[in-house]
């Protein structure tokens, strides 16, 4: 039976190059006989974490803030792999990446940690225009570490600013072989 992989795809572009990297990601997923899903952040109303503490792991809606992370809640919940895509911006993830992982940590609070452990598994997919990808897999390495889920890997695709430089890259396969190595 196939697992249920979520990704998101913190981009700020459908059709740009750290889309690619995904698009490679689920074929090669879905060639394996996996459940992708997928969510184009850019285009999702997902507001800052207010730091209040008044989330509860618990309850449907986990956060007290009502917006578009209402969607994400119920798929990371129940999914075997969380894919975490996004360009490099400022050595980091982007801000629509970072501001829906922040926001994940609703599913922490309260009387059920639902996102620590339980067995997940994560892979990154970044492209850049530039290669200094050190800062952002430091950041990769401490939240795997913290959430206790296995890495399966990175694609890290350095050198593609405009979209479509990605074309004819090894990344592209690498990306297809890491979502069909997934068992």
């Amino acid at each position: 039976m196939g697992k249920h992989i979520v990704v998101l795809n913190g981009s700020p572009r459908r059709k740009g190059n750290t889309s690619t990297l995904v698009q490679a990601f689920r074929e090669g997923a879905e060639s394996a006989g996996h459940q992708v899903t997928e969510f184009f952040l850019g285009e999702l109303e997902i507001r800052g974490c207010k730091g209040c503490f008044g989330g509860h792991s618990g309850k449907e809606a986990p956060c007290v803030q009502r917006d578009d992370m209402g969607k994400i809640y119920p798929a990371v919940k129940d999914c075997d792999v969380l894919v975490l895509a996004s360009p490099l911006y400022y050595w980091t993830v982007s801000g629509q990446l970072k501001t829906a992982m922040d926001r994940l940590f609703a599913l922490e609070e309260a009387d059920g940690n639902l996102l620590r452990g339980n067995g997940r598994a994560c892979a990154l997919l970044m492209a850049a225009e530039g290669n200094g990808f050190d800062d952002v897999v430091l950041y990769y390495d401490h939240l795997m570490e913290h959430l206790q889920w296995e890495n399966l890997g990175k694609v890290l695709c350095g050198g593609v600013m405009d979209v479509g430089d990605i074309a004819g890259r090894s990344e592209i396969k690498d990306a297809y072989a890491l979502g069909k190595s997934i068992s």
